[in-house]
């Protein structure tokens, strides 16, 4: 009788630690197919297992999450947000009247946004630093918000896409270098990137070509040579981090693809030859179509942005869909991201509909929004699958996003480290 009341002691005591999701269907992101009547049971902060049918035997009903009327994925994944700031037309004036910590109470707000719209990991590519320190009050638990991989500050050359004193005046000009992410030589590349680690990044990014949102004429000129490139993705492996490279011209994409470069962000005029060499070397393109489309949209309203920006916004941001449906096409990786801050955070899963749009099969959508960009960020075995061993990364949404992929506008639950932050009401 003894022996009886301890193991049933243990039993609810093992429950007790445990927690049983009820699913109708599940996003099987390495198959890429739905898989029916499941439970997963979760321990702490990861999938211990998933067992087919509806667990419900002995277990406490508190224990248990009901959605056997939902459709179930893993977390999503975005490359490319902007955590510190959203579109605003009095964005160029905050920049010399906010301070840090300004940036940071409104990045708090924007964090929470991405991670209830369902993406439970995302790669900040460029701030001023509160990005470092919003992803360690999310680790610690101090703040809301999705699994961070920061690049810090993004590196650019003088006058670049990431001069942070493009827009300044003379006196305010200075001569900012490599600790400031500003990078002339090969020396400047190899330094800029030990700083970025010194100040907490996760990977690095630079700024290949110009930029539309720049205060700066050229939207696509190449603004590093393949020399300063191949020292940031040398120097940068070394250190344990994969290179980002923002680029809108060609010239300057097919350099920094050249030059190791994992991920191209944008791509906009991208060519066959540099996309024959994407596949050939593994480089990923991250289409942002999102942020081209907001660009283009903004650009039209009188005074949102600064006069120099307008032209390149107008004859950027119609482009990138295409480019993306060509490129995908041609078989180019394809990494989901989104460019969220460009356009406002929350929204991030409208670029599925237009990767959908352009070409790309709803199911492949998702993977690249799942089990590829894990294995990007070098996390394959934690993130992007619903499996045992993984984080409890788990979202729901009402209707099927393989036969309709707004779907994933409408996340009805998140869970992320098997910790609930959106219930189904």
């Amino acid at each position: 009788m003894r022996i009886s009341i301890v193991f049933i002691f243990l039993g609810l005591f093992t429950y007790a630690q445990q927690t049983y999701i009820q699913c109708g269907k599940i996003f099987d992101s390495k198959k890429g197919v739905l898989m029916s009547e499941s439970t997963i049971i979760v321990e702490n902060e990861k999938i211990i297992d998933i067992k087919k049918g509806f667990l419900t035997s002995e277990i406490p009903t508190d224990k248990i999450i009901d959605l056997k009327s939902k459709y179930v994925l893993p977390g999503l994944i975005d490359m490319h947000v902007h955590l510190e700031g959203e579109t605003d037309p009095k964005r160029y004036l905050k920049k010399y009247t906010e301070n840090e910590a300004d940036r940071a109470y409104s990045s708090v707000k924007y964090a929470e946004r991405t991670l209830l719209a369902g993406f439970t990991t995302v790669r900040d590519l460029g701030g001023t630093g509160v990005n470092v320190s919003l992803r360690n009050a999310i680790n610690s638990g101090d703040v809301i918000g999705p699994r961070i991989y920061t690049s810090e500050k993004s590196l650019g050359t003088t006058g670049g896409h990431a001069d942070p004193t493009n827009g300044s005046s003379r006196k305010l000009m200075g001569n900012p270098g490599p600790k400031e992410g500003v990078v002339n030589s090969v020396d400047d590349a190899k330094k800029a990137v030990r700083q970025r680690y010194k100040n907490g990044a996760d990977c690095i990014k630079i700024t290949a070509t110009g930029g539309v949102l720049s205060v700066a004429k050229s939207g696509q000129n190449p603004q590093f040579t393949f020399e300063e490139i191949k020292a940031v993705v040398e120097t940068a492996n070394d250190y344990g981090m994969h290179v980002a490279a923002h680029a809108h011209g060609d010239e300057g994409m097919y350099r920094a693809v050249l030059a190791g470069v994992k991920t191209i962000e944008h791509g906009t005029l991208m060519s066959e030859r540099t996309m024959d060499l994407m596949k050939k070397k593994n480089s990923f393109l991250v289409p942002t179509i999102t942020a081209g489309k907001q660009v283009e949209e903004k650009a039209k309203i009188p005074g949102y942005y600064p006069d120099i920006i307008v032209p390149k916004a107008l004859a950027i941001g119609p482009k990138i869909q295409s480019t993306f449906g060509k490129a995908y096409k041609r078989g180019v990786p394809i990494s989901f991201g989104t460019d969220a801050g460009v356009f406002p955070h929350g929204l991030n899963a409208k670029e599925f509909i237009y990767m959908v749009e352009a070409g790309m099969p709803e199911k492949e959508c998702i993977q690249s929004a799942t089990i590829t960009n894990a294995k990007i960020l070098q996390k394959e075995d934690l993130l992007g699958q619903i499996a045992s061993g993984y984080y409890a990364d788990i979202i729901a949404t009402d209707n099927n996003p393989l036969d309709d992929i707004s779907a994933l506008q409408n996340i009805v639950f998140v869970m992320k480290n098997g910790q609930v932050y959106k219930s189904v009401q």
